[in-house]
């Protein structure tokens, strides 16, 4: 299971690349986050995961961040950026899932 998890946000890191970044969301804040640290934070979580378990501040950072797409989510009114930081989201989301089997 854990490398099935491994190879699925591998999968979803290669979408994310080819996806390109919602052009009229740089330099947009939604609820107080940048948009493009906020995917660019997702991706680095994911990418750190991919490469082995997390210190324990990073773990906390991660953690932190799923909670922050439950707030900006909602607050996006473009269809083409919902779809793009929904990715973004659930990639963060299997990133977590993924460290929290490397603590047991």
């Amino acid at each position: 299971m854990f490398e099935e998890k491994l190879d699925a946000l591998s999968r979803m890191m290669a979408e994310h690349m080819a996806m390109p970044f919602p052009p009229s969301f740089r330099g947009l804040d939604i609820e107080d986050q940048d948009m493009v640290m906020l995917d660019a934070d997702a991706a680095g979580y994911a990418s750190s995961v991919l490469k082995g378990p997390l210190s324990e501040q990073r773990r906390a950072g991660l953690t932190r961040l799923t909670s922050v797409f439950e707030k900006v989510l909602p607050a996006i009114d473009d269809e083409y950026a919902t779809k793009y930081y929904t990715h973004v989201r659930d990639m963060a989301v299997l990133a977590a899932e993924i460290e929290s089997l490397h603590e047991k």
